[in-house]
């Protein structure tokens, strides 16, 4: 019998699994695992299992996927679970009769340095905006978003190149020791807990992270290569940033995987093109923005030069 904490989990996604994995392999017992309902998905609507399920299932942990976190029958379920504290990892907003039950509170592990980047995309917002570092906190649950006493945070730098996918990854698994190291300061320095906790608010201007639509993933051809740039690289390789490709009576939605670009003074206007056999370049603000993979509308991702053979366009196309 593990000598640590009772632990519900709650989350859904392969970035919760990391953090289940993590507790799972430490002292500390999971006596619940609380995850999304099943959903049919795909062209044959097959029934989807969340990656938490299917994590949960293969080391037998008790599962349980409530449509109504507020009904009594989960109440009575957590009450049975008895846990000293809930983990929660991209899950949803929990009512307060769920989070305030443990003994020593709920926390929520968080892919920001917050206060910065309180919401629904933190990774993807922190590439698209340019930042240089990010990192993880974990932070106690009240009763608004991203708002409570933060606990312990870990900082680490983004690279110039890296992309939403790749940073995703690294957070996943820094946040997962995160995830263990919040534990066991809890299980063992609990008198101590309250002293190292930090106000979740800072004075100015706090980026947001909200979710990623059709709007704020299309790219805008007027603004600097770097912005540019910098949204396909926090969007790949999900959700992935699309422009429109206009030529002759044509258009065609493009999502634009990976580029590079180059400053230059030019006369064009944005979303004209440069083209050669070889590459695509497309005119920005202050420069050339090369495509190097991309997915045209109802074909698969290919290298630009694998497009340009089978996409009869002249520099007269546009892309808007």
């Amino acid at each position: 019998m593990k000598e640590g904490l009772r632990i519900c989990f709650m989350g859904t996604p392969e970035f919760a699994v990391g953090s289940l994995a993590k507790i799972a392999e430490s002292n500390h017992q999971v006596v619940g695992v609380v995850t999304a309902v099943d959903k049919p998905a795909g062209r044959g609507r097959k029934i989807n299992e969340s990656d938490v399920k299917k994590f949960a299932l293969k080391n037998e942990f008790p599962i349980y996927q409530p449509t109504n976190l507020k009904a009594i029958e989960f109440q009575e379920q957590l009450e049975e679970m008895n846990p000293d504290v809930i983990v929660v990892v991209a899950f949803r907003m929990l009512p307060k009769e769920i989070w305030s039950f443990p003994k020593y509170g709920t926390f929520n592990l968080h892919a920001s340095l917050l206060p910065k980047y309180r919401g629904a995309a933190p990774i993807h917002w922190a590439i698209i905006n340019g930042e240089k570092e990010t990192g993880v906190t974990s932070f106690f649950i009240d009763e608004k978003i991203d708002t409570g006493n933060i606990i312990l945070s870990k900082k680490t730098s983004i690279h110039p190149n890296e992309n939403v996918g790749e940073l995703y990854q690294r957070l996943m698994h820094s946040g997962a020791s995160l995830v263990v190291e919040t534990l066991d300061l809890i299980q063992n320095k609990e008198k101590q807990v309250e002293t190292k906790l930090q106000k979740n608010n800072e004075k100015g201007f706090l980026p947001p992270a909200p979710k990623l639509n059709k709007e704020n993933t299309r790219i805008d051809w007027s603004l600097k290569s770097e912005i540019v740039f910098n949204l396909i690289r926090g969007l790949n390789p999900f959700p992935v940033a699309w422009t429109q490709l206009n030529f002759g009576d044509n258009n065609m939605n493009v999502k634009i995987f990976k580029a590079h670009f180059s400053l230059i003074n030019h006369q064009k206007k944005p979303g004209e093109l440069l083209l050669d056999k070889r590459q695509l370049g497309v005119y920005t603000q202050d420069g050339i923005l090369y495509i190097d993979e991309l997915k045209a509308e109802g074909k698969r991702k290919m290298k630009t030069l694998d497009f340009l053979n089978g996409v009869k366009i002249d520099e007269s196309a546009k892309f808007e």
